[in-house]
């Protein structure tokens, strides 16, 4: 059996899309604890405290909520042209760009359910500045003391007509490894939750019930600690920040999280997950029953409706 290679080190960053450009902005800004660090055009690059990269978040106006791209960090020059060429040869490829400020040269490509990717490898390190410059050498920018005081980027929920395919593709193309899945009782895979690294989940795919490609669940920025999320709900509360369920416990992957819907309408996650991780290299997936999901969460309040049913850009009839 070939050894499995790792050529994918992290999602580095994410790109949402709102119909309010401004309000989502200030929502990163003064709940979630970020930085300004670049505009261009209708876009805003936005920074999480102890991200080594140049931005963590990119919000682009646009006519309506969703998600944009979302950008991997190859872990060599030669992982990445394995990469290329593995991406190129599934038929999603769609070229290199150097668009991007702190990127070097990009690939960009698609999933097979539509969601656009970019994997680079040259990278260009976040500079604090006199105001960010942290006292502790070890972390990119100082503790910002403000808001929710998210850390980096976690992990993206993507939702997808056809879980099966987009789960190929990130295995046999991106070198990504499942961990945790939901399996009906039809045999229908429902959800599968796949890491690039030691992490248990890096990218979700979860079956959209309404058959549309393309659509986002949510984004997950990470905490320190599960205190950290519980002020969360009181920043949020205070902002008048929609807070749709938690915080709570999922019996999947153990995450201790809490959800709400930024002003542009995309679902944010808060997540506490870096406690479990898996270092065993021949980890088995954990399937779920749709019996044991009908249990809900591990504790905490009964999952609410709309967890099920919210998707970004929204879908009519």
């Amino acid at each position: 059996m070939p050894e499995k290679i790792r050529d994918v080190a992290h999602v580095s960053a994410v790109e949402l899309l709102t119909p309010v450009l401004d309000d989502t902005v200030r929502f990163f800004t003064d709940q979630m604890a970020m930085e300004v660090v670049d505009r261009r055009g209708d876009s805003v690059y936005l920074h999480a405290w102890d991200d080594y990269e140049q931005f963590t978040v990119k919000v682009t106006g646009a006519n309506t909520s969703g998600i944009g791209r979302t950008w991997l960090r190859a872990r060599s020059p030669e992982a990445l042209e394995r990469r290329v060429a593995s991406v190129e040869r599934s038929g999603l490829g769609l070229g290199w760009s150097d668009d991007e400020p702190g990127y070097g040269p990009v690939f960009h490509f698609t999933d097979p359910d539509g969601h656009p990717f970019g994997i680079y490898h040259e990278t260009r390190r976040y500079v604090p500045s006199d105001a960010t410059r942290p006292s502790l050498k070890n972390q990119a920018s100082r503790f910002p003391g403000r808001g929710a005081n998210v850390r980096r980027l976690d992990h993206v929920n993507f939702l997808a007509r056809d879980v099966v395919p987009s789960e190929d593709f990130v295995v046999a193309a991106l070198t990504g490894r499942p961990s945790e899945q939901i399996v009906l009782d039809s045999g229908t895979k429902a959800a599968v939750w796949l890491t690039f690294s030691d992490k248990s989940y890096d990218v979700v795919h979860t079956r959209d019930w309404t058959g549309s490609p393309g659509r986002l669940h949510h984004v997950a920025f990470a905490t320190d600690t599960r205190e950290d999320i519980l002020r969360a709900a009181d920043v949020f509360l205070e902002a008048g920040v929609h807070i749709e369920t938690g915080p709570h416990k999922h019996a999947i992957q153990q995450t201790f999280f809490l959800y709400v819907w930024e002003p542009g309408g995309n679902r944010i996650e808060l997540c506490n997950a870096g406690a479990r991780l898996l270092l065993a290299p021949d980890h088995e997936v954990i399937t779920w029953t749709e019996a044991e999901r009908a249990k809900g969460q591990a504790w905490g309040l009964e999952t609410i409706a709309s967890f099920h049913t919210h998707g970004t850009p929204p879908v009519t009839g």
